[in-house]
């Protein structure tokens, strides 16, 4: 009878200690998930910006062909796309917006071929940039370029400062999971510290002693991951059914890969936390236990 509220209490403080890690490596999951699609969309962001480079009437298609294999292989480049006279011409928009014939009224058409040039996110590098940009204008093939250069430095100032500021809560919140976890793995194996010393002054081997806490904690870590995990996935759900429009659950790669490291992480944590505590109360004297 006397030893029913010694289990009970081990027990309850084995549950709440589960659910405590449950909730940080939840945490941790949702922060790596939504730093992650942030990034992504910066990076979205930085290669959405588009340079028209004009090119002469007189080059041949070889000579476009060529120049244009040159701008792609520049690493400021993500992608080119030629635009001929034509295409521009026949564009709905554009003859919208003059509401003319264009070419009767001129005799030709008059607009030039050009290559829609996607800047990649190396352009955030703006002497890089300025360099690429003066190096095509001295080629004889192109007539003109046009970009908007204060534009594309704003973006890729705001995403760094952004990202910067990311990056030092994600780090922040680390490392209070951290302690969190600590804690709560130490208040855990707190409870059995009777059981400790009473093994030790038995005369049990402190591997024979640590075994059975690390093969719990392995068990603790996985339940705590995979509580994680459903959780994880709940709030997916509800975030993709009251908001539809962000996509929440159409990364299916990324979440299963912050599923899969949440229970890692629980494993792994739980383990090594345990290792370290339960050696701790090993090594203590008896008379010392209880102050601790």
């Amino acid at each position: 009878m006397k030893n029913r509220p010694t289990k009970s209490k081990i027990l309850r403080s084995y549950s709440v200690a589960t659910i405590s890690i449950a909730l940080v490596l939840f945490l941790l999951g949702s922060i790596s998930y939504a730093m992650i699609s942030i990034f992504r969309s910066a990076q979205g962001v930085r290669e959405g910006v588009v340079m028209l480079v004009e090119i002469d009437d007189d080059i041949s298609v070889a000579e476009r062909d060529s120049l244009s294999n040159t701008i792609a292989a520049n690493k400021m480049v993500a992608k080119v796309e030629f635009v001929s006279k034509d295409q521009k011409l026949a564009d709905p928009a554009f003859r919208h917006a003059f509401d003319v014939d264009v070419e009767s009224l001129m005799g030709k058409n008059p607009l030039p071929d050009s290559f829609d040039v996607t800047l990649s996110a190396e352009a955030a590098d703006s002497e890089a940039l300025t360099a690429f940009v003066e190096q095509l204008t001295a080629m004889p093939e192109v007539a003109h370029i046009s970009y908007p250069e204060d534009m594309v430095e704003q973006v890729h100032s705001v995403l760094d400062t952004m990202q910067f500021l990311l990056l030092l809560f994600g780090g922040a919140m680390l490392l209070i999971s951290v302690v969190l976890l600590n804690n709560t793995i130490r208040l855990s194996i707190y409870s059995r510290r009777e059981a400790i010393n009473t093994m030790k002054l038995v005369g049990a081997t402190k591997w024979f002693i640590i075994k059975p806490f690390l093969g719990r904690s392995a068990l603790q870590g996985a339940i705590a991951g995979i509580l994680a995990t459903l959780l994880f996935a709940l709030t997916l759900f509800c975030i993709d059914h009251t908001l539809p429009e962000l996509g929440a659950i159409e990364q299916v790669e990324l979440i299963a890969i912050i599923a899969a490291i949440m229970v890692a992480s629980g494993v792994v944590v739980a383990v090594l936390f345990t290792l370290f505590t339960v050696n701790k109360f090993v090594n203590m004297r008896s008379n010392k236990i209880h102050m601790y």
